[in-house]
């Protein structure tokens, strides 16, 4: 699969010296959902805002669909679709005007099948006539969608897309982007809840302080450096644990009725076979066992920490 988007050593200084972005540099898949994933004012935004025209970049370069940001900004920002964090929506406007006037934006000529289609797939057909200051926070944020999908990007960027939504209407957003993506097209993604990304990303790009410290495919990244927790329940309570298993890692529960042990899932021996004849042998009978592998919130938050950043 080719990238749509490719970012070479992209930079952008603000005046008073401030670095938001340090050298980008990431190529975007075409078809696919990359979520990128990092703290507040780790230069998330200012990367979708360059890529997107918003901002100027101080160095480096950036294309999409072979366009560059730069010298070839029309062509470029025609094939991108922008969902910012705010609602900036005029409130005494009317739905399907919202999509009609974004179409005209871009030069598109007025295809009243188009905004249907668009409405519809974004359940505010029913809406097209009520205006915006009628609707509830969710159904802004599915307007902001319309506005960014009307004029028919190849490129969807989506700006903390679900803040303020509740669980129904977010699980809502989750199958409206996983719709785009079947229709092809390709989403870039920041967000607060880590589930949403390891929902529904392909691929995890971190970044923190204006860089970029990793990229990689979601399963992958689960799989790497993800660990598993065995929690093994008890028949009988015990008040510490044994000498015979102080070799291994484990973790006694407070109740001493379940001890806790962590395993690399990639490494060539768990472990997990002597832990079993160990206990077999110290006497202790077994209730239950159960896994648990680490979430990707849990790995990001590993992962900010392990650079020195704050969480």
């Amino acid at each position: 699969m080719s990238a749509i988007l490719k970012i070479r050593d992209l930079r952008k200084v603000y005046e008073g010296g401030f670095e938001a972005l340090k050298g980008v540099t990431l190529d975007i898949e075409e078809g696919e959902i990359l979520a990128l994933l990092g703290p507040n004012g780790a230069g998330k935004t200012t990367l979708i805002s360059t890529l997107c025209g918003i901002t100027e970049p101080t160095s480096g370069s950036a294309t999409v669909g072979g366009y560059d940001i730069k010298t070839q900004y029309r062509q470029a920002r025609s094939l991108i679709g922008l969902v910012p964090q705010e609602i900036n929506l005029e409130p005494f406007s009317y739905v399907g005007a919202n999509l009609h006037f974004s179409r005209g934006l871009f030069g598109k000529p007025r295809d009243d099948a188009k905004v249907e289609d668009v409405l519809r797939k974004l359940a505010l057909w029913d809406k097209r006539a009520n205006r915006v200051r009628e609707l509830s926070g969710g159904m802004k944020r599915r307007v902001l969608i319309g506005k960014a999908l009307a004029h028919e990007p190849k490129v969807l960027f989506l700006d903390e897309p679900t803040a303020g939504v509740d669980v129904a209407l977010r699980k809502e957003m989750w199958d409206v982007v996983a719709d785009l993506k079947a229709a092809g097209v390709t989403i870039i993604l920041t967000t607060h809840y880590i589930e949403e990304a390891e929902a529904m990303a392909d691929r995890v790009a971190v970044i923190r302080d204006g860089e970029i410290l990793m990229v990689e495919r979601t399963a992958d990244l689960m799989r790497r450096l993800g660990r598993k927790d065995l929690t093994i329940e008890l028949r009988e309570p015990l008040t510490a644990i044994p000498e015979p298993l102080s070799g291994y890692d484990l973790c006694l529960g407070e109740d001493g009725l379940s001890m806790t042990y962590s395993y690399d899932t990639q490494a060539d021996r768990t472990g997990i076979a002597g832990l079993m004849s160990a206990l077999s042998e110290a006497g202790i009978v077994l209730k239950d066992l159960h896994t648990r592998q680490s979430s990707l919130e849990e790995i990001f938050v590993g992962l900010v920490e392990e650079k020195g950043a704050p969480a």
